[in-house]
């Protein structure tokens, strides 16, 4: 019986993705020991048929809290910003829960093992979106002399989510922490927390953004235990881009000593003439080598 689970979600339009993330895991050998599971958000009969060959169990995604109609408008995908936060509910006979958003791929198994490692004891494994090479951490807008406008991601969904200043405030500054890559034990306090957290924010705010901003006000507010893991392990290439290592063949982190990296994650896409290469995988883009030379790539797993 196989004690730890890897899940993603997706719909029809991300089955290429989907199939490259399950690709880029089945690769390893020490993933024959883990079990893949699939929340269904939209996928046609076919696409789940060629899936059930590779995974272990597909669920129907479903509203696990109530939204407004008004606010889905068919978008069957938006269920991830809600079912991610009742993985045990779904899938209940596993010990360990690693979510890794379909934009995205496994590149080292090593940071596998990390956010499996780091979620023990009921603690959160998870990584916040700062590191070597941001220069933009939040956004102000400066008005007169000494005030300004804070924009930072957690305190603008904060506000529309009308959760209280207060609160809002102690997110204003905080380093924001992207849910597309998250680990947690079945029985953690972590996950009740996440989904009190998460009715609030779905009550006025987006459905999308909404379980970001939960996981974000467990964390910094309701101090839920985290075990905060290197930025490789859930590298955002919208905000860095990586350099390539052509003697290794891999991606690495652009700053020295130029680690590995181990989830590579499109969120927000990576844009070129208008196209995304999440859903164009003809879109290349120019990015640097370790030996200060330049090549053409695109970031999509590629087996």
């Amino acid at each position: 019986m196989k004690k730890n689970v890897i899940v993603s979600l997706a719909d029809a339009n991300y089955f290429p993705l989907l199939e490259e993330l399950i690709n880029s895991i089945k690769r390893f050998k020490e993933s024959e020991n883990v079990a893949i599971c699939i929340l269904d958000a939209g996928l046609t009969i076919e696409q789940k048929e060629k899936l059930l060959k590779k995974v272990d169990e597909i669920k129907s995604a479903e509203w696990d809290i109530e939204v407004p109609q008004r606010k889905v408008k068919e978008k069957e995908w938006l269920k991830s910003q809600v079912s991610r936060a009742f993985l045990p509910k779904y899938f209940p006979n596993y010990e360990k829960y690693l979510w890794i958003d379909c934009d995205a791929w496994v590149n080292d198994w090593s940071c596998v093992e990390l956010y499996f490692k780091a979620c023990d004891n009921g603690k959160l494994g998870i990584t916040q979106t700062i590191g070597p090479g941001y220069k933009i951490t939040s956004k102000v807008n400066w008005l007169f002399g000494k005030l300004a406008l804070i924009k930072s991601q957690n305190f603008k969904h904060a506000v529309k989510s009308k959760i209280g200043y207060e609160k809002a405030r102690k997110l204003a500054f905080a380093p924001h922490i992207n849910i597309g890559v998250f680990s947690l034990e079945k029985n953690s306090k972590g996950w009740s927390s996440w989904q009190d957290n998460l009715s609030k924010t779905l009550k006025a705010g987006n459905i999308f953004g909404s379980e970001g901003l939960a996981i974000n006000m467990s964390v910094y507010i309701d101090d839920l235990e985290t075990e905060f893991l290197p930025l490789n392990c859930n590298w955002i290439t919208s905000n860095l881009l990586p350099k390539y290592d052509e003697r290794q063949k891999t991606f690495v982190e652009p700053y020295l000593p130029n680690y590995k990296i181990g989830i590579m994650h499109l969120a927000a896409g990576i844009w070129k003439d208008g196209k995304d290469m999440r859903l164009d995988k003809s879109v290349l883009i120019e990015i640097e080598t370790t030996d200060n030379k330049k090549t053409i790539k695109s970031l999509r797993f590629n087996n």
